[in-house]
């Protein structure tokens, strides 16, 4: 089994930077990659980026430039910079396995104010 859990959610504004953190624990060893996904009001859940075992990384072309994924041991962190409305979210991690498990975290939420 494997837990994660998010953190650093909150409000800000446009224009504002926020870093989430997804800690993970457990039986992590078969882990293939992990991913930022958000979910606006309304709409359905998106992937925001992936980062892998190696280290290699991709982002939506909505958050490029603005968005980083990185890892520090079994920590996963998202850091955003200059915030938009349409950044307004839940962001929720995942994590997959080499078999094919997906695991999930409870979210955390990102208000985004003009």
């Amino acid at each position: 089994q494997v837990q994660l859990v998010e953190s650093g959610g909150g409000s800000v504004q446009v224009g504002g930077s926020l870093r989430l953190s997804c800690a993970a624990s457990g039986n992590i060893d078969g882990m293939r990659h992990m991913g930022w996904y958000r979910q606006a009001p309304g709409r359905q859940r998106e992937l925001v980026g992936a980062i892998t075992v190696a280290g290699t990384t991709n982002l939506v072309d909505a958050v490029k430039g603005r968005f980083t994924i990185y890892r520090s041991d079994n920590t996963m962190y998202l850091q955003m910079s200059n915030l938009k409305p349409e950044d307004t979210a839940t962001y929720s991690c995942n994590l997959r396995t080499i078999a094919s498990e997906v695991y999930w975290g409870r979210g955390t939420q990102v208000t985004v104010s003009s």
